[in-house]
């Protein structure tokens, strides 16, 4: 599987918007890719917490 540079995915997701699309919905897709993209980073570098551990952070609340 060949990941998407941030660029492509930009585009790609530019491209599939209504040409009448205003700015404020392309500047919350690309904040959404950054996101998403970080996110994944993050999950492949291990920086996660374990479904029980957040119940019981949560439960502390």
């Amino acid at each position: 599987m060949q990941t998407q540079t941030l660029k492509q995915e930009a585009l790609e997701s530019i491209k599939h918007l209504p040409d009448d699309v205003d700015i404020d919905e392309i500047m919350y897709r690309l904040h959404v890719i950054n996101k998403l993209l970080k996110s994944r980073k993050a999950i492949e570098q291990g920086q996660v917490v374990a479904h029980e551990d957040l119940q019981r952070e949560i439960e502390q609340w």
